[in-house]
């Protein structure tokens, strides 16, 4: 189930929008470039590793902020392939421009970052024995589709189920039907779970969109401009 456009209108230009699809996908032109091993490396330094961070908290080694701090910012800046980043910008192209446009161009790029860290975190919770890098902006973004799930639940959004069937559906059967899917899947990599094996970080995405809940309620929007809801 892809989403291919919205109808839901906005009042704003996007700038932030705008640069975190242009950072994003510069940043992967960067990791593309690399070598293997240096790409498994940066990945590792700046991805978070819950395992990592959990036997710092714990005191089974030696504690270092900057090494439990940093890697929850910079995780979202990284991804593990093409599909990941363009079909994660792809997310934020469509459905970021509505929850810029209530916040204002500040406080939006305030909500993606907090939702992501808030997503990492609850990665690192849930599933803190892991010792995969964890990276990519799906928390953040996780957290703009809880907005909008929230803001815009009767806006009409295009999706495209593969292979060939296109159908308009409410936002909040589509965001909706997302969230439980994430959900469904944590629960069952929590089950199945194994330390050395890879895979989607459910749980950021649940823990993104939790998030996004719950700023988009406490955040005011933007007053300059009407925001209303399509039917």
């Amino acid at each position: 189930m892809i989403p291919i456009r919205d109808d839901q209108p906005r009042f704003t230009t996007p700038y932030v929008s705008y640069f975190l699809i242009v950072l994003n996908l510069l940043i992967y032109f960067f990791e593309s470039a690399l070598d293997p091993s240096s790409r498994y490396a940066l990945l590792y330094e700046f991805g978070v590793v819950p395992f990592r961070i959990t036997q710092m908290l714990h005191g089974a080694v030696v504690f270092n902020s900057a090494a439990i701090g940093l890697p929850l910012l910079t995780s979202m800046f990284l991804h593990g392939s093409w599909i990941h980043v363009i079909g994660n910008m792809w997310f934020l192209w469509i459905f970021g421009d509505n929850i810029e446009d209530y916040l204002g161009h500040f406080k939006f790029l305030m909500f993606y970052l907090v939702s992501g860290v808030t997503a990492a975190v609850a990665q690192v919770v849930l599933i803190s024995q892991s010792q995969i890098p964890t990276v990519g902006a799906s928390g953040a973004i996780a957290g703009v589709l809880g907005a909008y799930f929230i803001l815009y639940p009767k806006a009409r959004v295009l999706t495209w189920f593969p292979p060939v069937f296109l159908f308009y559906l409410p936002a909040w059967i589509m965001l909706g039907y997302w969230f439980v899917l994430q959900f469904l899947s944590g629960t069952a990599t929590s089950v199945t779970y194994s330390a050395q094996k890879g895979g989607v970080a459910f749980w950021a995405h649940v823990g993104g969109f939790l998030a996004g809940i719950l700023l988009i309620k406490i955040m005011p929007k933007h007053a300059q401009q009407p925001h209303y809801s399509t039917w």
